[in-house]
């Protein structure tokens, strides 16, 4: 039986920022349903960048998820019995959806402050190529490099 089709969706722009990113990263970023908690949180944390580096803070959060951005992965392929970590380049849309998951899953994991806080920490950093997502996406591209020797595993497109 074939797989269903995943079909590209249609994301609508947030209020505040007339941004489709910053809509996509609220909803990543919500737990429970809660959308009007992930806004708060998220806007609460531009105040904060705002206040702590006095730059624009969508251009901050942009050049943020920009930074985390992985340009290659590691996709594990069975080839002939043996399984292959095969070094593969990634998508747009996921690129985005990793980096934004590097950098809240670094938020939520440090403790003590309140999420706007720790959640503007790191984008900050993100977006000066420190913290934890940066460290996640050198790891990732460390692998792919160390795999490139099964690169000519991977499926050519038809």
């Amino acid at each position: 039986m074939r797989k269903k089709r995943n079909y590209k969706r249609d994301h609508q722009s947030d209020v505040k920022y007339d941004s489709v990113a910053v809509s996509r990263f609220v909803n990543y970023l919500m737990e429970g349903g809660k959308k009007t908690v992930a806004e708060k949180v998220l806007f609460n944390t531009f105040e904060d960048i705002q206040k702590k580096v006095k730059a624009e803070p969508l251009g901050v959060f942009e050049k943020a998820i920009e930074n985390a951005s992985p340009m290659m992965e590691v996709v594990s392929k069975r080839v002939g019995g043996a399984n292959y970590q095969v070094p593969r380049e990634v998508r747009p849309e996921r690129k985005f959806f990793l980096a934004c998951r590097w950098i809240i899953e670094a938020a939520r994991g440090q403790k003590g402050k309140s999420m706007a806080i720790r959640l503007s920490e790191e984008l900050i950093s993100a977006s000066k190529n420190e913290g934890s997502a940066i460290k996640k996406k050198q790891n990732i591209h460390k692998m792919a490099e160390a795999n490139r020797a099964f690169a000519h595993f991977a499926r050519q497109r038809r």
